[in-house]
């Protein structure tokens, strides 16, 4: 299908949303909400289409000004001028409304559960994992989202283990979901009395959170188990047998919490990490069946790939999909992702225009 003939499917069913919702027999609540959003997920594309509309004429009008002898020399100049800039406008808005007629991942406007677990490298790797996580908290705080700390596995020289939190606010899926992968590091460790470089891993996963909506879950496939928690090294954290273990029977997952001292809150923390495990899943068994033969682990979330390079010698991050090289490592790691986020995203659409084509 055209260009043309889709921003003409889109018109005709924007008219159509609003002359359902106006119609003398209103829709029932639940439709009229379905059909609301639709409408409203509509009229962006819908004011973009007029101001590519809009431009089209104009250069039309100008092209002719500029062909009428009677048009006199400086008005003509004025005009050519004027043509030249909307002759590159135009281009530029048909290639946004192709960017907004792409599919949507219904999953970008969710929020999102954030785990880092240190990979290899030792008690450098768990400092590094703790590093990640606070930079993904500050990034987090910069975007005014909430934060919310899940569980917490600590190695007891500040790294950590293994880290999850819940992230909530506008868009927060579809800004952090190409963060999932092998995140590594170049540096010379506290430690180190030679001032050697070492490298060491940490695995980032960011899985869209799932309402009970999204995944049911059925009480017959888990197995709940009750335990006393336990803090660093065996020492005892609570008296009574409040932390949790939930073993979802068909998938095999495992989902331990243990943070806070009432079994019912942390029954309720692991079903919500559970659920996001599940649907990633599903999206992720999804995505392989559109996109078998697809190369690149963009949009994919592939976690067996290293993504990034965090070099602290240079003061420089590399992002290996895209090639990209940005020299502001202290920036980054303080929460200053906005560069190489939006590189990723620009990167993904171009190659779903390119695929589209």
């Amino acid at each position: 299908m055209s260009l043309e003939e889709n921003l003409d499917r889109v018109l005709a069913r924007h008219q159509e949303l609003q002359d359902l919702m106006a119609s003398a027999e209103p829709p029932s609540p639940e439709e009229f909400a379905r059909l609301s959003k639709e409408f409203s997920d509509l009229t962006p594309v819908v004011e973009a289409i007029g101001e590519l509309c809009r431009a089209k004429d104009e250069t039309a009008d100008l092209a002719t000004l500029i062909a009428e002898p009677e048009t006199d020399a400086e008005m003509k100049e004025m005009a050519k001028e004027e043509f030249a800039q909307l002759k590159e406008k135009v281009p530029e808005l048909e290639e946004k409304l192709q960017v907004m007629l792409l599919p949507k991942d219904l999953a970008d406007n969710k929020n999102a559960i954030l785990e880092i677990r240190a990979g290899t490298g030792g008690d450098e790797a768990g400092l590094f994992a703790a590093n990640l996580f606070r930079m993904y908290q500050r990034y987090a705080e910069n975007r005014k989202w909430k934060f919310e700390l899940l569980s917490l596995n600590e190695t007891g020289i500040g790294g950590y283990k293994e880290a999850i939190a819940s992230i909530s606010g506008p868009g927060v899926f579809a800004r952090l979901k190409f963060e999932s992968g092998v995140h590594r590091v170049q540096r010379v460790p506290d430690t180190e009395s030679s001032g050697r470089i070492h490298t060491s891993a940490a695995t980032v996963a960011v899985m869209p959170e799932a309402e009970e909506v999204d995944i049911k879950v059925e009480e017959k496939d888990l197995r709940i188990d009750v335990f006393r928690a336990s803090g660093p090294g065996g020492q005892s954290v609570n008296t009574t047998d409040s932390a949790v273990r939930i073993t979802h029977l068909p998938s095999g997952i495992v989902v331990s919490q243990q943070d806070e001292k009432s079994q019912h809150k942390n029954k309720a923390k692991a079903m919500k990490v559970l659920r996001a495990r599940l649907y990633e899943a599903e999206r992720q068994k999804a995505a392989a069946e559109r996109a078998e033969t697809r190369k690149s682990q963009i949009g994919s979330g592939d976690r067996s790939e290293r993504i990034r390079t965090y070099n602290y010698p240079e003061r420089r991050v590399t992002d290996h999909r895209i090639g990209l090289t940005l020299h502001k490592l202290d920036r980054m790691m303080d929460g200053d992702l906005d560069e190489v986020i939006d590189a990723l995203t620009a990167d993904d659409q171009a190659r779903r225009l390119a695929e589209m084509t």
